[in-house]
């Protein structure tokens, strides 16, 4: 048999002027005693504390939810606060946010001028808009909530269509510029050679024919063998004779236009090749029936229209800067 069995396991002694405690074992016949009795005694105290504490708790939760459902409704109330809270910063950010998209807008529009776009109006730039959306609304009822809701579907709505209409305008602007440089490479824009200018453009009386008649072009006067330069690019779409023009070359830039060289010396390309601005095409001379000595008789025409070749000449252009940029 054990020391001592369970009846008799904290039977203890407290004798009157000891402060220690004993237990009585059943086979030694005596009293024997319990060593470190205080701490052990403190440890199952607390131990036992703790596990009443854990149940005490987890009673009062239990009788917490089935007796007060109002906690529930509490944590709802707050959670509802918390929302409203984003909902607002939600809002206020999407109206910012809208408010840059208008400005972006503007700026596409100055882009379009630059590319001689027409502008997109108001009226097409807020289509779907369906008014000021963007309204603050009142958050402190549930109808309050629903207005923001609602100003929020119609802004997604209205957002996806101008995400579409920006897209198609950049895809513009993107086709323009592309365009637009094209049409600067091969525009007629530089004065052809160096010279003087002679007769202009316009009706005046023919120095050789003695009638009145059409002058088509321009005269640069020049010294035999001058450098002739393309004022564009182009193919070069005729080099010969030419009647009274005597030696001409005649470049095709595309986009309607079109420039003739004539009176020429000497050619120093063929047809058909493919010319840039500030090409050497030719020298100058006095070739032709209708020349009174060595000069360039220029002309500019778009889609068979004659024009004014000084208009397409910028003095502040200096030909022989691009023509040696070209080697």
């Amino acid at each position: 048999m054990d020391d001592y069995d369970a009846s008799s396991l904290w039977q203890t002694l407290n004798y009157k002027h000891m402060k220690k405690y004993y237990y009585f074992s059943k086979t030694k016949l005596k009293f024997i005693e319990i060593d470190n009795y205080r701490q052990k005694y403190i440890g199952i105290v607390l131990l036992s504390s703790l596990l009443v504490s854990f149940l005490l708790f987890g009673i009062y939760l239990i009788i917490n939810n089935s007796v007060s459902p109002n906690s529930q409704l509490k944590q709802l109330q707050s959670d509802n606060r918390l929302l409203k809270s984003e909902l607002i910063k939600i809002q206020d950010n999407l109206r910012y946010y809208s408010q840059k998209f208008d400005s972006l807008s503007i700026i596409n529009n100055d882009l379009r001028l630059a590319t001689n776009l027409p502008p997109i109006s108001a009226e097409d730039r807020n289509v779907g808009n369906g008014g000021a959306i963007f309204d603050r609304h009142n958050l402190t009822s549930n109808s309050g909530i629903n207005e923001v809701l609602t100003s929020l579907d119609k802004y997604v709505e209205s957002i996806e269509t101008k995400i579409k209409l920006e897209n198609n305008n950049y895809s513009e602007i993107k086709k323009a510029l592309k365009y637009n440089s094209k049409l600067y490479d091969a525009i007629p824009a530089i004065k052809p050679t160096a010279g003087s200018y002679g007769d202009r453009f316009g009706m005046r009386y023919h120095p050789i024919l003695k009638i009145k008649r059409m002058h088509k072009g321009i005269d640069i006067r020049a010294y035999y063998n001058t450098p002739v330069y393309a004022p564009g690019g182009g193919i070069v779409e005729f080099a010969g004779r030419k009647g009274g023009f005597g030696k001409t070359i005649i470049i095709n830039h595309g986009f309607g236009y079109k420039t003739l060289y004539a009176h020429l010396n000497k050619y120093k390309i063929k047809k058909g090749q493919k010319v840039i601005r500030g090409d050497l095409i030719g020298l100058t001379g006095s070739s032709g029936t209708l020349s009174t000595g060595p000069h360039l008789h220029y002309e500019v025409r778009h889609n068979g229209i004659l024009l004014n070749p000084r208009n397409f000449i910028f003095d502040d252009v200096k030909i022989f800067e691009i023509a040696k940029n070209n080697k």
